[in-house]
Parts: C-alpha cells; structure tokens; sequence
C-alpha cells in the first residue's frame, strides 16, 4: 500500500513538474511578443526592420485571405515530408542492409562519412538546374539532406548488436532473413528513431535553400521575394509562419518517435516471451 501511494505521488509530481514546464514556455513566449509589440510603438525598437506582432499577424490575413500563404505552407510542407520519408526509409534501409556484407560496409563507410561532411546544401543551384525551379528538386534536396544520416545512424546500430545473440540464433537454426528480421531490424530501430528529429530538420533545411536558390512557390520563395522588395513585414510573415511550420513537424515526430519506440518494444517483449 505504501508503495502504491509512493509511486502515486511520484506520478503526480511528474505531471504537476511538466504543466509547469508548459505554462512557463507558453509564458515566455507570450512576455517575449509583448516586449517586441510594446518596443515598436514606444520606438525602442524600429517598426520598418523589426515590425510588430500585430502589423505581422495583419499582413499574414492579407496574404491568408488572397489564397498565396496556404499555397506556400502546403508547398514547403509537402516537399520537407516527401523528402524527410523517403530519405529516412531508404538511407535506413540501405544502413541495415550492410549487416548482410561486412566487408561491404567497411567498404562503404568511409564514403558515407564523406558525403556526410559534403555541404549539401551547395548543390542546390545544380539540382535546380537539372530538374528545374519546380517540385522535384526541392524534394530531392531535401532527401540529399536526410539519407546520409539516416543511413549512418542504422548502421551504427546493426554495429552495437551482440554477436552472441546471432551465434545463438544460429545454433537454434535461424536463417540469415530470419536473424535479420527477427533480431537486427527490432535491435536497430533506437538508432534509426533517434535520428528522425535530426532528419526533420535537415529536411526542411534542404526544402527552404532550394526555394531560396529558384521557386515559383514556397515559404522560402515569400521570405526572398519579400526581401528584394523591401517588404519585411512579409519577410516576417514568411519566417514566423515556418518557425511554426518547423515546430509543428518537430512534435509530429516526436509523437511517431514514441509510437515507433512502443510498438518496438512490444514486439521485442513478444519475441522474447515467445
């Protein structure tokens, strides 16, 4: 009895301790737009380079009611998550497959950590040159952005397994697909998910680079087109909108991060338990 209420307390103290956290981040950031709101009528702060909260969130109906801002959210959106995924599963994919070739990956891994260190983002002009200012070179930049890491984060975890657990399964009788489905994808899985709130990021990196280098459509393509005319209340408008475009895909996936972890975990509790 005296454990259950000691674990009781435990838990309501975790949920008061992460309300608080809450209410001091909402807080912050609500103190924060008063100061620049109250700084830019009182002058400490200059409306024409820094605008106001209010003048911002005016031009953002505007462009809201003319049909271009939904248009731009859904443009960088879509080309930051096409990329994210399909980077993500094939650079995961291709990390977990060097477990079936050693060599092959000793091979291979020096020159995943050189297109690593490779500035990516450089690539931009070329890729939209060769697919044009349009769609596919934005998710393509985006991919370039997210595989290498992808790939380098499972293979790190196909390298942490035990060699004892594949022995032993080998000795039971398992096959290679067997020890590979059964034993490397569920014992790699931390790595791959542990990578995924880097890779949302750099997806979204690459999206916003190559809407800045040519688009005729985007977050990226508002904030500089914005700025060569001298409109930075749209600038503004373009770079609150993705600071909560980001934030948004940023608990998105998180939330899968612990969607993925427990079905991971239930179906190694169920392996062993078999």
């Amino acid at each position: 009895m005296a454990r259950h209420d000691t674990l009781a307390g435990v838990r309501e103290t975790k949920a008061t301790s992460s309300w608080l956290i809450r209410l001091w981040q909402w807080g912050i950031l609500v103190l924060l737009i008063l100061l620049w709101e109250a700084g830019a009528r009182l002058g400490f702060v200059d409306p024409y380079f820094f605008s106001s909260p209010v003048e911002i969130a005016q031009t953002a109906v505007v462009q809201w009611e003319k049909g271009t801002l939904w248009r731009d959210v859904v443009y960088t959106g879509m080309s930051t998550l096409l990329g994210f995924v399909s980077g993500t599963v094939v650079g995961s994919a291709v990390g977990l497959l060097f477990w079936f070739s050693r060599p092959v990956a000793r091979v291979a891994e020096p020159y995943l950590v050189v297109l690593n260190a490779l500035p990516k983002l450089a690539l931009a002009p070329v890729l939209v040159i060769l697919l044009g200012i349009g769609f596919a070179s934005k998710v393509t930049l985006a991919f370039l952005m997210t595989v290498i890491v992808a790939a380098i984060s499972a293979h790190s975890g196909v390298k942490e397994i035990d060699d004892t657990f594949t022995t032993l399964m080998v000795s039971l009788g398992a096959r290679r697909l067997q020890i590979f489905t059964r034993l490397v994808v569920p014992s790699a899985m931390p790595w791959v998910i542990s990578g995924l709130r880097v890779n949302i990021a750099l997806a979204m990196a690459g999206a916003i680079v190559g809407e800045f280098i040519a688009s005729d459509k985007g977050l990226g393509r508002m904030i500089v087109y914005a700025g060569t005319t001298f409109d930075l209340k749209l600038v503004w408008v373009g770079v609150t909108v993705l600071s909560v475009l980001s934030v948004l895909m940023y608990l998105g996936v998180v939330a899968l991060e612990k969607v993925l972890s427990r079905r991971w975990s239930a179906s190694a509790n169920g392996s062993q338990g078999k």
